[in-house]
């Protein structure tokens, strides 16, 4: 069973809460591996169309629990080697391995939301920016801690939190270590919506994930992959992958029952996704 998550799914939307309120939802050394494994389960076997990430208690996230650094289980501990190459060898391979844990959430088929209450610090603000989308309670704030603690930030928000908000703000909350509040999140791009409070933006996320979980899965699918990779190509590359996708995937069954339900006036039904092989 996992211990920093629960998970539930109800038409086909999958609710991802970390659960450790107590202890501010730490990512502990479970946590690099709890959620990769339970976000590839379920799009290996389809039994979701969207993701839905929160939290639970008084902040989303303080970013990385101390006991990764150091201790038996800690990640970044003893690596089982003492020669100086082969312990940095371990250290890369070990970085990386962090790092997939979130880019599987721009990996899946399926959409990723974050909501976000309270403090989003540190490793959060690298898991966030690796969703799809993001929304705040209004007290929330985000913090990329690890510039406080003498680090560079190396599991992912560097490299995309520039392609979400303009990067000179990137660049001033990554110098400064500086808290970010969810009014200015909301003004330059980092959250697409700010709710009152933690109640209504669980709420308000599950309803917006309710509406994509609507559409054609495929077609969601299709939408996802395209934008992710115009986010990182040019977009003479973009149109011609597209073009590729479409010719393949692109058929007519989801449009006629779009069309279908919309004269019926009932909701459209779709099969799911194929199952990952």
């Amino acid at each position: 069973m996992p211990t920093c998550f629960d998970l539930s799914i109800s038409d086909a939307v999958a609710h991802l809460r970390l659960c450790r309120p107590d202890d501010l939802n730490t990512m502990t050394a479970e946590f690099w591996s709890e959620l990769p494994e339970l976000v590839a389960q379920i799009d290996a076997a389809a039994s979701a169309r969207v993701i839905v990430i929160s939290s639970t208690g008084k902040h989303f996230s303080a970013g990385m629990d101390l006991s990764v650094f150091s201790g038996a289980g800690g990640l970044l501990g003893d690596s089982g080697v003492s020669e100086a190459g082969r312990q940095r060898a371990h250290l890369w391979s070990t970085v990386q391995r962090l790092q997939q844990t979130f880019s599987i959430l721009e990996q899946v088929r399926m959409p990723v939301l974050a909501a976000v209450q309270g403090g989003c610090i540190g490793g959060a603000v690298d898991m966030i920016c690796a969703a799809d989308m993001r929304y705040a309670s209004a007290d929330a704030f985000f913090c990329i801690q690890e510039i406080n603690i003498g680090m560079t930030a190396d599991v992912g928000t560097l490299q995309r939190l520039p392609k979400i908000i303009p990067e000179g703000v990137a660049r001033e909350l990554a110098y400064t270590g500086d808290r970010m509040p969810a009014a200015r999140a909301h003004e330059v791009g980092l959250v697409n919506e700010v709710f009152d409070n933690h109640e209504s933006l669980v709420a308000g996320v599950l309803d917006i994930a309710a509406r994509i979980a609507s559409k054609s899965p495929l077609a969601i699918w299709g939408t996802k992959e395209m934008i992710n990779f115009t986010r990182d190509h040019s977009v003479a590359d973009s149109l011609k992958y597209m073009a590729g996708w479409q010719s393949g995937m692109f058929q007519p069954g989801d449009m006629l029952e779009e069309f279908a339900a919309k004269g019926e006036k009932r909701s459209a039904v779709f099969e799911e996704l194929p199952r990952r092989v």
